[in-house]
């Protein structure tokens, strides 16, 4: 479904919930919109299962967009067998490092040790990216670790620290506020503004939590 949203934006809906197939059509949509892109598009924003194309109407109209991006969308399924990047990230669970985690334990009634066995024992697709630079929102949680956000967010959480809410998992890149549940770090750092890649992930990444001991982190 495609759809204008204002006078300078088209909306591109590949589905209504989260599947990473849909996901990976998105992405997939996105590149090929990135690599042969036209004057006058501003900007592409994926997200779950949908894509936010931000378009200059003094140089397109609408139609010309939908046009480009109808274009594009029959190509989507040959740009699909491309294999996403597989990425483990080591992290130091529970303590100071992830304050949350007896918490969550005790609330699903299960042991620490069984929160960092069942988060780190599957791959998670990163859906997109938000809410601060290089924030990737990964999922699906195993159901067993479902947890609703936080009533109260905290003023700071530090960069790196490895938090879960709802049905996903994800990574601060930055000291933030934020609202999430904390049950570990990892030494990577995700957004550098001063590199030529400044980000370290991207969407459609498949990642893996690998739990290390303080001196490996």
């Amino acid at each position: 479904m495609l759809k204008p949203l204002g006078d300078s934006a088209l909306l591109v809906q590949l589905g209504d919930k989260i599947d990473p197939a849909i996901n990976q059509r998105v992405h997939a949509l996105n590149a090929l919109l990135q690599m042969n892109g036209i004057a006058g598009i501003v900007e592409t924003v994926p997200a779950y299962c949908t894509l936010l194309i931000h378009y200059d109407p003094l140089k397109l109209t609408f139609n010309q967009v939908t046009h480009w991006v109808r274009d594009k969308l029959t190509q989507v399924d040959d740009s699909l067998n491309r294999k996403p990047r597989q990425l483990e990230v080591p992290t130091r669970y529970g303590g100071a490092s992830g304050p949350d985690l007896e918490t969550v334990a005790v609330s699903k009634g299960i042991s620490a040790a069984d929160v960092v066995r069942i988060h780190s024992e599957r791959e998670y697709i990163i859906y997109m990216m938000g809410f601060t630079p290089g924030f990737p929102y990964l999922g699906t949680l195993d159901e067993r670790l479902i947890t609703p956000r936080l009533e109260t967010p905290r003023t700071l959480v530090k960069a790196g620290t490895v938090a879960i809410a709802g049905s996903q998992t994800g990574i601060y890149p930055l000291d933030s506020p934020g609202g999430w549940h904390l049950i570990g770090w990892t030494p990577l750092k995700l957004f550098d503004p001063a590199s030529e890649s400044p980000f370290l992930f991207a969407p459609g990444d498949i990642i893996k939590f690998i739990p290390v001991e303080d001196d490996h982190a």
